[in-house]
């Protein structure tokens, strides 16, 4: 029973997580401005009482929607998002904040972060090949499962999964304190400016829920991969 257990796990949970967390990961990179507008970001600034009353009011303002490509913001709640142009070195659009926001609280992270974050998910989706791949080996033929068995290719296909979970893992955990540090610091300017303050509130996204979803699930099959080479590794 543990054998079969195990087998299935292997062949098709481990493919099945593996794919459902490249898409959490994709989508978290590429919102707000190419996909889900409005509903994922890194950091949001949405309409708040709470800063200058003490108090959380339904109100209707400015939103912003901040992530690694891009912005997007609406002048209300009724209005149309607008989205910048996709980039690794994104300039953000806070023309619908008020003047008295801190706008250059929320710059953008630097340029190598979503270029690291691209290179991350490409591992990840070759990750996801090769192992497939090995994992339904023994569904091919005679000549694919011998090139499949090899030791070396089992090694590179571990190695590309632990380098883009690392990768990715490290850049969204630098993206996490950055964007945490200005959620901080947006707040704290606009409840210095007591009840004269923009009724607005800054805060981390849910993309970075998604995005520890996709690397618990990452987890799996990269340990699946290191486990048969330290198997290997120690006969």
């Amino acid at each position: 029973m543990i054998a079969g257990l195990s087998k299935a796990i292997t062949l098709y949970l481990a493919p099945l997580v593996t794919l459902t967390a490249i898409l959490l990961s994709l989508f978290a990179y590429l919102a707000p401005v190419l996909i889900l507008s409005g509903k994922v970001a890194l950091l949001t600034v949405t309409p708040s009482t709470i800063l200058v009353q003490n108090a959380s009011h339904s109100v209707d303002g400015p939103s912003v929607f901040l992530g690694s490509l891009g912005s997007c913001s609406r002048p209300n709640n009724n209005a149309g998002v607008n989205c910048t142009i996709a980039a690794l070195n994104p300039v953000y659009d806070l023309s619908a904040l008020p003047s008295s926001a801190p706008r250059l609280l929320l710059s953008a992270p630097t340029q190598g972060t979503p270029v690291f974050l691209g290179l991350a998910l490409a591992c990840s989706i070759l990750f996801f090949i090769t192992f497939t791949l090995i994992s339904f080996r023994h569904k091919m033929s005679d000549k694919m499962t011998a090139f499949l068995d090899k030791p070396a290719l089992h090694s590179i296909s571990a190695w590309i999964g632990f380098f883009g979970f690392m990768i990715g893992m490290t850049s969204f955990l630098i993206l996490r304190m950055w964007f945490g540090k200005a959620a901080d610091d947006f707040n704290d300017s606009i409840a210095l400016q007591g009840s004269d303050g923009s009724q607005l509130l800054a805060s981390v996204g849910n993309a970075f829920t998604m995005v520890w979803v996709a690397y618990a699930f990452y987890a799996v099959p990269l340990i699946i991969s290191l486990s048969k080479l330290n198997v290997k590794a120690t006969k």
